[in-house]
């Protein structure tokens, strides 16, 4: 049996992008998901979440379980029969979390791999790292709350970056079966984004030239939500070709 909703509060959330060539994060998509431009370029990145009292749509907090997760991401369009869609594409999923770890792709949709996360953070000051088991993937990522965005090449304002990424609310993932995409979307009671100033990042990903060509991936901002209540829902799978 499928849950079809997932309760759970988004401790905290950061949002490391990157502006990346088009023709290499079309690269990356499966058909018929096409890079989500901004500015003439793509937008991608890494998503590093704490959530706590998940559980269950339904089933009470006091139950739920904690977990640190990361997700790889890429910022897409696709066309449906109600017109042109927004979300964003998943490659990867790591978490630390053996019940995510189970139920992920088998009772809710999104496949993980195993990682062990080292976290140190204050409320002004963040530091997320983590390795995959496999040895596949690995990030560090230290930075601090600041009042100011600014820097940013794809997005004039917070409120800019803010909306784009809450219309990106939907995620398609590979599950067990290749010829199509699991999904997921993300509803937030409230929406809140605080701006970050990265001060060291280190990515497997985005750092390995043989998948972004130098120059083709940059660092462009990152954003942090606290203390958000939020419910993730089931969606029907995505066919690719």
């Amino acid at each position: 049996m499928r849950l079809s909703t997932v309760s759970s509060v988004i401790e905290r959330r950061i949002l490391v992008n990157y502006r990346v060539a088009p023709d290499v994060a079309a690269g990356l998509l499966p058909v018929p998901l096409q890079p989500q431009l901004v500015r003439g370029w793509a937008v991608a990145g890494v998503c590093l979440i704490r959530l706590g009292r998940l559980r269950p749509g339904g089933v009470p907090d006091w139950l739920g379980t904690r977990s640190e997760n990361a997700a790889h991401r890429i910022a897409v369009e696709w066309d449906e029969p109600g017109g042109r869609q927004a979300g964003v594409y998943i490659p990867r999923r790591d978490t630390a979390s053996a019940v995510n770890l189970l139920a992920g792709g088998r009772l809710f949709p999104g496949e993980h791999h195993r990682a062990t996360f080292d976290v140190r953070e204050t409320t002004e000051d963040l530091r997320v790292a983590f390795a995959s088991t496999d040895g596949t993937a690995q990030v560090t990522v230290d930075a601090r709350v600041t009042q100011q965005f600014g820097g940013s090449a794809l997005f004039d304002s917070l409120r800019d970056a803010s909306d784009f990424f809450r219309q990106g609310s939907v995620g398609f993932s590979v599950g067990r079966d290749t010829h199509r995409l699991d999904g997921v979307r993300l509803d937030a009671s409230r929406w809140i984004i605080e701006p970050l100033e990265v001060t060291a990042i280190r990515s497997s990903f985005f750092d390995d030239t043989r998948i972004f060509p130098r120059g083709s991936a940059t660092l462009d901002c990152a954003l942090l939500m606290r203390d958000i209540p939020a419910t993730w829902a089931a969606l029907q799978p995505m066919q690719v070709a």
